[in-house]
């Protein structure tokens, strides 16, 4: 403690203080009112050694605590509830420990969640990759059949595409998990909306002779951002072409309330296993019925377009009778 500067300017000042009046009672009193200044400046003196001494103690704590922290133990708890500068310290410095210990685990999840899907990219990529490797081996043979040689330049095509699919998507999902994607806050005509997701999924619907309908009113409107909405809708349909039988059904419907407005696509077809309904939405899912070219990251996009709009999104399903997509966006002010 005597060894700060300010401690001993102030006990110097005092001592100079102390004599200079010790003095003058000797000289101007008598010697029983010079012994009892000097008892009443002993106990000051004591009363602030005492004060300063309790005062670095609880600084040299806060600085123990500090160092404890810095080499990595964020569990203790130094808040009191006395009034008094020091105890505001000691809270404030405790919040700013809990944050830090917050962003800490937050960067933590953060690098579990990158490698995560470095992991999955990997392995998503591994297949299209192998298959593509082989066929251009095989293409590379002079002997090689022109039937097979159209059909192994058809398939590459294909993977090349899916790859392609693939990487797009990925990054969309990794902007919006990063927040960089500013989604519009626009009047959407929902109606204008559902007809213009349909249309990629026209030809796959007539193909397997689906039949299809869109029942709603004409001023149905949402606040949202239509193209990123249009690519969550045809991932849906996409989903639901795929597990739907030849000659099977897709309906949608849309309405729209004081709360919400809704739009509910329907279709007849495999249904999802029970067990596999709560996991639908995970990046890289794959259920029991998912076919085999299947990669698991439609829905999850989907998932991510409609909560990024103030929006909900459930799914009930029976296996053998169909699934049934509800989306809710939730009323707002732009």
């Amino acid at each position: 403690m005597l060894r700060n500067r300010e401690v001993k300017i102030l006990t110097t000042v005092l001592a100079l203080i102390s004599t200079v009046a010790i003095m003058y009672a000797i000289i101007a009193y008598s010697i029983s009112v010079t012994i009892f200044l000097l008892i009443v400046i002993i106990i000051i003196f004591g009363c602030f050694y005492q004060f300063t001494r309790f005062r670095y103690k609880e600084i040299e704590k806060l600085s123990s605590y500090l160092q404890q922290i810095s080499n990595g133990d964020k569990s203790l708890d130094i808040r009191d509830n006395v009034e008094g500068e020091l105890s505001v310290l000691k809270n404030n410095i405790y919040k700013v420990t809990l944050m830090l210990s917050e962003n800490s685990a937050l960067l933590r999840q953060e690098k579990l969640k990158l490698t995560d899907a470095i992991s999955d990219i990997s392995h998503q990529l591994k297949t299209p990759l192998t298959s593509m490797v082989m066929m251009t081996d095989l293409l590379s043979d002079p002997h090689l059949k022109e039937g097979k040689r159209r059909e192994f330049t058809n398939n590459l095509s294909i993977q090349l595409e899916r790859m392609e699919w693939l990487v797009s998507s990925l990054l969309k999902l990794s902007k919006m998990d990063a927040g960089t994607i500013l989604f519009k806050k626009e009047q959407v005509d929902v109606k204008k909306l559902l007809y213009k997701a349909v249309e990629p999924v026209l030809i796959p619907m007539d193909i397997k002779g689906q039949a299809f309908g869109i029942v709603g009113d004409e001023d149905v409107t949402y606040i949202g951002d239509f193209k990123w909405t249009v690519e969550a809708i045809i991932n849906i349909l996409k989903n639901c072409v795929e597990h739907t039988h030849e000659g099977g059904e897709i309906h949608i419907r849309f309405s729209e309330n004081v709360l919400f407005t809704e739009i509910v696509i329907q279709d007849n077809g495999k249904g999802i296993a029970k067990k596999d309904v709560p996991y639908i939405f995970k990046r890289f899912y794959k259920g029991e019925n998912a076919s085999e070219d299947s990669i698991g990251i439609g829905l999850a996009m989907a998932y991510s377009i409609i909560k990024s709009q103030h929006g909900d999104i459930e799914v009930r399903s029976k296996v053998g009778e169909g699934t049934t997509f509800h989306i809710k966006f939730y009323k707002q002010v732009v």
